[in-house]
C-alpha cells in the first residue's frame, strides 16, 4: 500500500512531484501532457474505503461548525434589538449574507489550507485532493461548497448517489471541479522511537 500525500503523487505510469512534472525528467509525460489520475481505486482501494459514509458524517459535523457563529449572532442581534428598542432588529438582513459568507470563507480556508480538509473531515480521516493528486486551494475549496449546495438545490440530495456507482467515490461536483476525496486512515502508521533509558 502506498499513499501519495502532499503534492507528491505516483501512478502506474510514472510519478509526479509537486510541480506536477516527472520526477524523470522535464516533462510531463509523452502522450499529450496529461498526467493519469493520481489515485486509482483498482491499485489503491483502500484510499477509498468508507469515503462515502466518512463524508456524510464529516458533512453533518461542519454543519455543527458552521451553525455555531450563526446561532450566536442571531441571539446577539435579537438581544441587541431588544436593547436598542428594536432599532437593532435592522440588523436581521444583515444575517444571512453573513451566514453564507461564512460558509464560503469556512469551506474556502480549510479545504485550502495545509490539511486540504474541514474540520468534520479531518475527524472522520478525509482529505481533498485534485484529481492529480496536488492539495486544495482556497478558490477550489470555496467553489467545491457552492457546487454541492447548486447542485442539491437544484437536482435534489438525491443527486448524491452518483458516489456509489463510481470507482473513486466522487460526487458530482467533485467530477465538475476535477477534485477526490480520499481516506487518509490507511497511512502507514510511523514507528515510535526506541526509548534510551
Amino acid at each position: 500500500m502506498s499513499y501519495r500525500g502532499s503534492g507528491n503523487t505516483g501512478n502506474a505510469g510514472g510519478a509526479y512531484g509537486p510541480g506536477g512534472a516527472s520526477s524523470g525528467g522535464g516533462a510531463w509525460r509523452n502522450d499529450g501532457g496529461v498526467p493519469q489520475h493520481a489515485f486509482d481505486p483498482e491499485f489503491e482501494p483502500e484510499l477509498f474505503r468508507g469515503v462515502l459514509t466518512r463524508r456524510v458524517f464529516a458533512f453533518l459535523i461542519d454543519l455543527v461548525v458552521l451553525s455555531v457563529p450563526v446561532v450566536f449572532g442571531y441571539v446577539f442581534i435579537a438581544v441587541f434589538g431588544l436593547l436598542t428598542l428594536g432599532l437593532g432588529w435592522m440588523l436581521f438582513w444583515l444575517a444571512w449574507p453573513a451566514s453564507v459568507l461564512w460558509a464560503i470563507v469556512y469551506y474556502g480556508a480549510s479545504l485550502g489550507g495545509p490539511h486540504s480538509a474541514t474540520l468534520g473531515m479531518r475527524v472522520m480521516d478525509l482529505e481533498l485532493r485534485t484529481w492529480y493528486g496536488a492539495p486544495g486551494y482556497f478558490v477550489l475549496g470555496a467553489m467545491h461548497a457552492v457546487l454541492f449546495w447548486v447542485s442539491i438545490s437544484f437536482l435534489s440530495p438525491l443527486v448524491v448517489l452518483v458516489g456509489l456507482f463510481n470507482g473513486r467515490k466522487r460526487l458530482l461536483h467533485d467530477f465538475v471541479l476535477g477534485t477526490v476525496v480520499i481516506n487518509t486512515s490507511v497511512r502507514a502508521a510511523v514507528g515510535q522511537p526506541a526509548r534510551t533509558f
